[in-house]
């Protein structure tokens, strides 16, 4: 950030010293005009940039851990803690956000419900097929795979109405959504479901491998975790091309992308496996919570989540775990809504850390 010229001392003035503009070799750059007028400030200003740099450096320090800009509004300088839980209902499943909201499934009554993400708040519970297991957000609409009808229904995300259900394959299970498809993984049917995101239009089914179950996009590919045979697939998403297979251990399941790597939970190991997505390649595998399940990323950790109620945070650079917290209970999905991470309990309620 530049500041306005200073042109003499005046205590009344200050500077507004940013970290990454401390990695500037230009000292005009970080402070204006500055380093011409007053050599003294500018001295002054490499000693914070130094001391802001090596506090950057220190792992575990909050500068370390830096938070996105909701966090910090909200002054969430602290660790993992089960901030407040909404009391559903049923036998949840599946979790998603839509920029305002997170949307749960319900097993139990075959719906999903709308949870204002700010304060809790139900806004609606709204019917959906057979065994709703997972959801995912497309920009305007949700998308739920109801695991028993085998098909998948998209409702609009204002108001919960239904504008469509769509045939997949045996037992759909998680989605993932590439910016015009939607993409489902069919636990029973051993392959992948390609829908166009705008009509639902079937544009492909795909093999896979056994019982795939998780399913996430990179920005160019599809992952898809195969949770019999222990194995994680790569996608060319515009063709659906096979491009890599790779083991990663016994029973993987949920995926999430970090903006360079695939993360899988392993439910059996229990482990959560970091995946370089450029070459699908294994670059570290962490301790994770018991029934690992489900997986996500907030901008700089990554969370996992596991059927016996833990919850654990890496450190997405280095996989160093940062909190663990127990909710109990069975937890099935995990979702950031920008500010806080939410899991869904089996038992029917939802949490926010």
């Amino acid at each position: 950030m530049k500041t306005h010229t200073i042109n003499s001392y005046d205590p009344t003035e200050y500077l507004i010293v940013k970290p990454e503009n401390c990695r500037t070799q230009d000292a005009s750059a970080l402070t204006g005009t500055i380093g011409m007028h007053d050599p003294v400030r500018l001295r002054s200003l490499t000693i914070i940039c130094t001391a802001l740099l090596v506090l950057l450096s220190l792992p575990g320090t909050l500068l370390a851990q830096v938070k996105n800009a909701q966090q910090v509004a909200l002054l969430a300088w602290y660790q993992a803690n089960l901030t407040t839980s909404i009391q559903v209902g049923g036998q949840l499943s599946g979790l998603t956000f839509d920029g305002a909201n997170i949307w749960v499934t319900n097993l139990a009554t075959n719906s999903v419900t709308k949870i204002r993400a700010n304060d809790g708040a139900i806004l609606g519970t709204f019917a959906v097929g057979n065994a709703p297991e997972f959801a995912t957000f497309d920009g305007a609409g949700v998308w739920v795979s109801n695991a028993r009808d085998n098909t998948v229904t998209k409702l609009r995300a204002a108001d919960g109405m239904v504008l469509g259900t769509y045939p997949t394959g045996a037992w759909p299970m998680e989605l993932a959504f590439d910016g015009s498809n939607i993409w489902v993984a069919n636990i029973n049917g051993n392959s992948l479901t390609k829908l166009r995101a705008s009509d639902g239009v079937n544009l492909a089914t795909i093999t896979v491998g056994v019982r795939p179950w998780g399913v996430v996009f990179d920005g160019t590919n599809i992952w898809v975790t195969n949770e019999s045979d222990g194995t994680l697939m790569k996608l060319r998403a515009s063709d659906g091309a096979r491009l890599a297979t790779i083991s990663v251990g016994s029973g993987p399941a949920g995926l999430a992308f970090d903006g360079a790597n695939v993360w899988v939970a392993g439910f059996y190991m229990p482990k959560v496996v970091k995946v370089r997505a450029s070459d699908a390649t294994i670059v570290g595998s962490y301790a994770a919570p018991q029934g690992a399940n489900s997986v996500v990323f907030d901008g700089v950790n990554i969370w996992v989540a596991g059927s016996y109620g833990g919850v654990t945070k890496l450190r997405a650079s280095n996989g160093a775990l940062l909190d663990s917290v127990n909710v109990g209970g069975a937890l099935n999905s995990s979702a950031f809504d920008g500010a806080n991470v939410w899991v869904s309990n089996y038992y029917g309620t939802v949490s926010k850390l």
